[in-house]
């Protein structure tokens, strides 16, 4: 096996890629970055780095002072196609606006892509998290409820193919990031069928999720239920499951029935 086995094939072109790699580099963190930045975080030369930067700006995808490097709001185009395309969101908005306005707080819903949760729908009701979250917001699957859902329902091998490129980076002081513990959160996912991360992507930010299934019990996607972190005990988690998880459930079958019924998934 080993580098034959993983090679590109004839197929694959390689500044494709690297283009995307490019494009992949700005995140929440890294919205503006010089060129020297840029080639360090793709590991390009400094060379190849500014070509595709001046390439993706004459196309309009970037746009610099000279200096910095930023993506423009044309770069949204890249995945509409996609969230066009998807049914799954349409279906699901009348049950998450439905749930969000019952508890009074945001529900999302969103699927693996990579490393990373892609959001697909959004219900907003009040700001507890700094970072905007809108349809196409990533973040790192590792420290998110609906991330652990999604690295839950994997299998061994794609689960270790995950493990083998996750960058398993502390966002808050409770972040886990070893994957021992991860692991064992993800055993415990599993065996209850929902996830609860608290104050791991951002101080203050507690999340519930569960999984949405298809017929065939594959997970199609996540959804959850953000709420403020009012106090630090296991008490009052522990009330937030009781009473949320269960509303979570009702509102991911009547999604799965709705998808069923118009032969999404």
């Amino acid at each position: 096996m080993g580098e034959a086995a993983s090679a590109p094939g004839d197929q694959f072109v390689q500044s494709l890629a690297r283009g995307l790699a490019v494009v992949r580099a700005f995140d929440a963190e890294h919205q503006e970055m010089t060129l020297s930045e840029v080639a360090a975080r793709t590991d390009l030369t400094r060379a190849t780095a500014r070509r595709f930067l001046h390439t993706l700006v004459e196309l309009g995808y970037m746009r610099t002072d000279g200096r910095l490097f930023a993506l423009t709001p044309l770069v949204l185009q890249l995945g509409y196609a996609y969230l066009s395309g998807q049914r799954l969101p349409e279906l699901a908005q009348p049950f998450l606006e439905d749930l969000s306005h019952r508890e009074g707080e945001s529900t999302s819903m969103a699927i693996l892509d990579g490393t990373d949760i892609v959001y697909l729908a959004r219900i907003h009701t009040r700001r507890i998290i700094s970072v905007g979250i809108s349809p196409g917001t990533r973040f790192p699957a590792h420290a998110t409820s609906m991330g652990r859902v999604l690295l839950a329902a994997l299998s061994p091998g794609d689960l270790e193919a995950y493990f083998a490129t996750a960058r398993l980076e502390p966002l808050t002081p409770r972040t886990l990031t070893s994957r021992e513990a991860i692991e064992a959160e993800l055993t415990r996912v599993r065996a209850q069928g929902y996830a609860v991360v608290d104050q791991e992507l951002e101080v203050g930010l507690r999340s519930l999720a569960v999984p949405l299934q298809g017929a065939d019990g594959r997970t199609l996607a996540a959804i959850n239920l953000a709420l403020s972190a009012r106090l630090e005990g296991a008490e009052d988690r522990d009330a937030d499951v009781q009473r949320l998880v269960p509303e979570l459930r009702k509102t991911a079958a009547g999604i799965a029935d709705a998808a069923r019924a118009a032969g999404v998934g």
